[in-house]
This record gives structure tokens, C-alpha cells and sequence, in this order.
């Protein structure tokens, strides 16, 4: 359960989301808005979902990873429920999609529309369930150990007081061999301290955004020692005297995956290689592991071990041959960071391994 003073945090969040904005064109920045473009075949599902879903929606990515179907996930801050509803046609009947969200008016528009969108995708039952909770202490909203199988969620952990919390809960709950794949807005240096407690730059996913050096820290004291760029991008605030206020901080959008199965921190060479069989849906040519790692299908790629065991130890083992095993040792894999670059000064900030 969040402390007092971070209750405090939650409730400027809360009052932002529920009582400030009324719907997305309310932002005063870029932001919260969606800058990453849904995939086209995505668009069909999108034009199903209820006007008023998607007026109130905010986002900062597209986190919706391949090969969904028959799947439990759970969308940590969903709001009015624009990504619950887009997950409910991808993971399909059999499927199920949990949304939490604390904000009340936020969930209260999402809940409303259960018998539409069921309608919609032409579901006898509804395969979405909403739960008023906080995304630091999914055990009161009723989420058991090692019971989901994905957890997204879209520009909402940089609104959390306690990431620490929030990310122990996410690999808590779900299954061995399970996944994580967010977007949320990161910062490529600490906010200072009274601009972090500022309601509007909060309100806004500006004030709670992590440093990317700092996000790789705390993996690692979470033993998650290897995470993934997915794509990134750096946000334009279009907001003069917010950008006055912020100063010389950088803000980039960026999705990341990670996966709770036991990794080294380092790309280990083991002299594997992956085949990718086209078997995914809406996949039939590639698959996009990450932002520099594309598998083509029937093409051979050497990768480090840490690749081969996200290939073949998480959902997607039935899509890929891996020919190879670790009784060798060979060395260091040769594969850099993938680095987020400041567009202004070139500095690296942070990648992941391999």
C-alpha cells in the first residue's frame, strides 16, 4: 500500500485525470499523446472502439507485442480503457484482459461500454474485467503470483511515487517465461525535486518520468538483468513556457520489453543461432525482437544466449528453431548497447544489454 506522502502524489494524479482533463485535447503538452503510430492492421479494431474511449484516452506508445492470442494480460493504468479494448479483440474470446486504473471517472467511462464493445467483436461473453486499484499493490486488486502472462501499460508508471513497487508487483505476477511491454516517458536526466512535485509537469508525464540510467538501475536490483528498446522517440513538448520551466532536461517516449526468466547481464556467446518460422499472425516475413534485432523468416541470426532463451523460453519458443545449446562458451557476444541518444548534445544515455 502506498505511503502518505506518496498517497499525496496519487491524489494530484488522480485529480489531473479525473477533474482537470476532460479529454485528451486538454494536454498542454505532446507528452501523454499518442506520438507512435498503431500498426495498420490495428486500425479495423480501433474504429470499433467507442468515440468517447478514445477521446479520453492517453498514451505515449504502441505497446502491443506480437502472437496475443488466448493470452492474460493486464493493462496497469488503463484509464478509460482504449488499450483494454484493443487487447480484448487481439488475445480474442478465449482470452482475457484485466485493466486497473485508481482514477474513478477514468474507470467509470471504461466500465460503461463492457456491452458495447462485446457487441462489437461479436464475443458471447465479455473477456474484459476493470478494478479500481493502484498499480503499486496489485495483491488488493485481487492479481495471484505468477498468473499473467503479459502486463502492458501506456505512459502511466512515470505517474507512480514508487517505481520500485510498481515493478516488484509486475514480476511478481506474472508466469515464469512471462512478459512485460510498456511505453511510458523518460527523462535523460533527474528531475530536480521541486519540478518533480509540480501537479501540472506530473499530471502532464513530465515531473515522474525516470532517468533511463536510473530505470536500468532499478531492473537490476529487481534481478532483471537484460530489458530491451522496442523504438524510441524524442518528444517535442510544443509548450514554450513548460519547456522554460523544465530547462535543459531531454524527454524521449520509448517501449521497452523484458521477460521474467533468469538472464545474464551480459551477452554471453554460446555460438547459437535463431530461425524464425513465419508463424506468427499478421508476422509472416519477420519479427522484431527489439530495435536491432529483426528476424527474418528461414534466415539464420547468431545471437547471444540471452536472445536465444527470449526466443525460446517465453511465448514465442513455437515460432523459432534455435540450433545450439550453452554447454560451449565462447566469449562476450559482440552486440553493442542500444542507446538512447540526446538529439542536442549526442550523448548516450542508456540501453539495454546485447
Amino acid at each position: 500500500m502506498p505511503t502518505a506522502s506518496e498517497l499525496e502524489t496519487l491524489k494530484a494524479v488522480q485529480n489531473y485525470y479525473g477533474k482537470i482533463l476532460q479529454t485528451n485535447k486538454d494536454l498542454k503538452t505532446s507528452a501523454c499523446c499518442s506520438i507512435e503510430s498503431l500498426p495498420s492492421s490495428y486500425q479495423p479494431i480501433l474504429s470499433k472502439i467507442h468515440p468517447e474511449v478514445k477521446e479520453k484516452f492517453y498514451g505515449c506508445g504502441s505497446p502491443f507485442p506480437p502472437a496475443l492470442t488466448g493470452r492474460t494480460v493486464i493493462d496497469l493504468g488503463c484509464g478509460s480503457g482504449r488499450d483494454v479494448y484493443l487487447l480484448s479483440k487481439l488475445v480474442g474470446e478465449k482470452g482475457s484482459v484485466i485493466g486497473i486504473d485508481m482514477t474513478e471517472e477514468q474507470l467509470n467511462v471504461a466500465s460503461s461500454y463492457l456491452d458495447y464493445h462485446k457487441t462489437q467483436f461479436g464475443y458471447q461473453k465479455s473477456n474484459v474485467s476493470f478494478k479500481n486499484g493502484y498499480i503499486e499493490d496489485l495483491k488488493s486488486a485481487g492479481i495471484e503470483d505468477d498468473s499473467v502472462d503479459l502486463i502492458v501499460s501506456n505512459c502511466v508508471t512515470n505517474l507512480s511515487p514508487n517505481k520500485k513497487l510498481v515493478f516488484s508487483e509486475i514480476f511478481r505476477v506474472l508466469k515464469p517465461g512471462g512478459e512485460l511491454y510498456f511505453s511510458d516517458v523518460f527523462a535523460d536526466r533527474r528531475i530536480p525535486e521541486e519540478l518533480s512535485k509540480d501537479p501540472m509537469l506530473l499530471g502532464e508525464c513530465l515531473g515522474g518520468a525516470l532517468y533511463t540510467e536510473d530505470f536500468r538501475r532499478l531492473f537490476s536490483l529487481l534481478g532483471i538483468n537484460d530489458f530491451r528498446v522496442v523504438s524510441q522517440s524524442k518528444l517535442n513538448l510544443q509548450n514554450p513556457e513548460i519547456e522554460k520551466k523544465i530547462g535543459n532536461v531531454n524527454f524521449y517516449s520509448i517501449t521497452f520489453r523484458a521477460f521474467k526468466i533468469p538472464l545474464e547481464d551480459r551477452c554471453e556467446d554460446f555460438g547459437q543461432v535463431a530461425f524464425y518460422k513465419g508463424t506468427i499472425e499478421d508476422h509472416p516475413h519477420n519479427f522484431i525482437l527489439d530495435d536491432h534485432h529483426v528476424f527474418y523468416t528461414d534466415k539464420p541470426m547468431l545471437v547471444c544466449g540471452n536472445t536465444a532463451d527470449m526466443l525460446s523460453k517465453t511465448q514465442y519458443k513455437e515460432h523459432f528453431r534455435i540450433i545450439g545449446d550453452k554447454s560451449k562458451h565462447l566469449g562476450l557476444f559482440d552486440c553493442g548497447p542500444s542507446p538512447v541518444t540526446s538529439a542536442s548534445s549526442g550523448e548516450v544515455l542508456s540501453g539495454a544489454c546485447c
